[in-house]
């Protein structure tokens, strides 16, 4: 609030006052402080009050915070080394698993060629066991060369 808006007038308002505390004067560091130019000109600002005094001074800007350590980045290198161990081991896994498929078709395959060869080998048994006690076939004599059902006759 500005004083000319205020109630009551200001000789009734209680007054602080406000005694400065002496600083300790500072103790030089060992090492010696060298004053240097800076690069540019801080701009001046000027601030008009109300009450119609002006107020010039630097501004001040804000302090900023120190930066975060950035992370190293991770190199191509070592990324192309990863995704090339990835790859070498899904092919490694890949070759056994077919390896694994192949030998088990050949077991399959294998089986398959043996009960093949045992049913038509037991028909092949069959055929000859029963020939003698059947007689209601083709009969073959090759010594007297007759074919009864050709009736081929030497």
């Amino acid at each position: 609030m500005y004083p000319e808006q205020a109630p009551n007038p200001p000789a009734q308002r209680a007054v602080e006052v406000h005694q400065p505390t002496p600083l300790p004067p500072v103790v030089p560091a060992l090492a010696q402080v060298v004053p240097v130019q800076p690069g540019t000109v801080p701009a001046v600002a000027s601030i008009v009050l109300p009450d119609g005094r002006v107020v010039t001074g630097y501004a001040i800007n804000p302090a900023q915070p120190e930066p975060v350590a950035a992370k190293p980045a991770v190199s191509r290198t070592a990324v192309n080394v990863a995704l090339g161990g990835a790859g070498f081991l899904a092919v490694c896994g890949g070759l056994v698993l077919l390896t694994s498929f192949i030998a088990a078709l050949t077991a399959f395959i294998t089986q398959l060629i043996t009960l093949a060869a045992v049913i038509f080998g037991g028909w092949i048994a069959v055929q000859i066991f029963s020939a003698s006690g059947h007689r209601g076939g083709t009969t073959v004599n090759i010594r007297k060369a007759v074919i009864k059902r050709n009736h081929f006759r030497s």
